[in-house]
């Protein structure tokens, strides 16, 4: 015979039951424009609706260590990024030495990951979580390659590293995150004599590496980067763009996103404005369901 469950009891599991739940994850990473530099979080427009996104965040300058600014390894709701705490001065030396964690704003800043996620909300009601790791003033040949001798790749482990603990936390809590898309916003770095003619390879070799550390072959590549950087003086930055172009012409369910059409902040426009990174978040969102349709 069974025993029947007390009412609240029942209704608990019933809950409990039912809790676990899909997401589709975004993971965004890049150098200063995937940060949101010039994205003040003063003219970030309120949504109340981000709050339906779960997000988790690192971000800073290299090398990823205790300066940067982050989540506290925690999943929060979709938001702008605080900045971080001045740290106090030790033997006369400033601490707080990491521009990239907004010290220069008042209260933050935002990247791309707001208006990607606000114009997928508008077209699908698929539920969403963002995993966001970058890192100002960084390159893919001396922060964020797979290890080729002789070079760093602390920026790209610490993304692995981020990526992972994100996915596991959310397990804990019953969710199952589902790798869709990876954003890359980032290149200018690289626009140079030295680093530029190896960019199409380190991006290619990161990208291929990222989808087998992740378990995600099928996983959506996104790449784009500030055409403006340099002021169109720079002679290496159509050598990067052609790079991306590149890459995602080779590489399987890959898509260059061409931003130039976004707002950048003068006299250098090395930015995008707070208009113009939720702007370029649009056409990452846009270039994202073309790519699916394509299926």
């Amino acid at each position: 015979m069974f025993r029947r469950l007390p009412l609240g009891l029942a209704l608990l599991l019933h809950g409990l039951a039912f809790a676990a739940e899909t997401r589709d994850l975004i993971l965004v990473a890049g150098q200063s424009n995937a940060v949101g530099y010039d994205a003040y979080a003063e003219e970030l427009p309120a949504d109340p609706k981000d709050t339906a996104t779960m997000f988790w965040w690192r971000v800073g300058d290299p090398p990823p260590d205790e300066f940067d600014g982050t989540s506290a390894r925690q999943w929060t709701t979709l938001q702008f990024q605080p900045r971080t705490p001045a740290k106090p001065a030790v033997d006369g030396k400033k601490l707080a030495r990491q521009y990239g964690n907004f010290n220069l704003k008042t209260k933050g800043g935002f990247g791309p990951e707001i208006g990607m996620v606000r114009t997928l909300r508008t077209k699908e009601s698929r539920p969403l979580a963002v995993i966001k790791t970058a890192f100002s003033g960084t390159s893919v040949a001396a922060d964020w390659n797979v290890g080729l001798p002789g070079q760093a790749d602390a920026c790209y482990r610490a993304m692995i590293d981020e990526a992972k603990a994100a996915i596991a936390s959310a397990k804990v809590k019953d969710v199952t995150l589902r790798p869709r898309a990876f954003v890359w916003v980032q290149g200018e770095s690289d626009a140079n004599a030295k680093d530029a003619p190896a960019y199409a390879a380190n991006l290619s070799a990161m990208l291929k590496d990222l989808r087998a550390e992740l378990g995600a072959p099928d996983l959506i590549l996104l790449l784009g980067v500030n055409t403006r950087f340099g002021n169109g003086k720079n002679a290496f930055m159509p050598k990067v763009v052609e790079a991306q172009k590149q890459v995602a012409a080779t590489l399987p369910r890959a898509r260059y996103v061409d931003t130039s059409e976004a707002e950048t902040l003068p006299p250098s426009h090395t930015h995008f404005t707070a208009k113009g990174t939720l702007e370029i978040g649009r056409l990452y969102a846009e270039a994202l369901l073309a790519l699916e349709q394509t299926r």
